[in-house]
């Protein structure tokens, strides 16, 4: 079984925040599968069932994104779930809004909800989509930046982005880490020049 996390802040305050991409990928992931986000467990919101052929539990934790290991971590240990069957989707500054990048491993990159994931699992050898926001302007606060709306712009591709987004995700469960990285890593998901 996969374990395919959509890291975020619960609540309507956040729902539409930069923080919450990875939430808003998960959900249309799962919303496309018909695996239904109905279960409560984990300290999170989470639904069973296939997708993209894979047998999946898709979980939104509820603990904030700063205690996001405090749901992660007994899923994991619940579900029986290995490193390499957690899938990990967030929000990502160091890449343009429209890119993602498909990653196994690493550190936290100062991402509060990977750092929290790490901790709490005692490791970092988890698959990560990341999703591209971009950075604040010089001098931004990136903590007000991730915690706003997209611009006009952004929202206006938004959608598309976000379909992309699951494709990448989809792909990535079928295919495996080493062809989805050379199919997404390296190009633009949408044309953000139009951002």
């Amino acid at each position: 079984m996969k374990l395919v996390v959509g890291l975020g802040n619960p609540g309507e305050r956040y729902a539409d925040t930069r923080h919450n991409i990875g939430v808003m990928v998960a959900v249309r992931a799962a919303s496309s599968a018909g695996i239904a986000l109905k279960r409560q467990g984990y300290q999170g919101v989470y639904g069973v069932g296939r997708l993209a052929g894979e047998e999946a539990a898709v979980l939104l934790p509820q603990t904030f994104m700063n205690r996001s290991g405090a749901s992660v971590a007994p899923a994991c240990q619940s579900l029986g779930i290995t490193p390499g069957d957690l899938i990990v989707i967030h929000d990502e500054i160091d890449l343009p809004f429209g890119t993602l990048r498909i990653k196994v491993g690493g550190g936290h990159g100062g991402h509060n909800g990977l750092r929290s994931i790490t901790e709490a699992l005692g490791h970092g050898d988890f698959l990560r989509v990341r999703l591209g926001v971009g950075r604040p302007p010089a001098g931004g606060d990136v903590s007000g930046y991730v915690l706003g709306r997209f611009t006009s712009g952004e929202r206006k591709q938004l959608d598309e982005y976000l379909a992309a987004a699951t494709d990448a995700l989809e792909f990535l469960l079928q295919r495996g880490p080493v062809e989805a990285m050379n199919s997404y890593n390296n190009r633009e998901l949408i044309d953000i020049g139009q951002a």
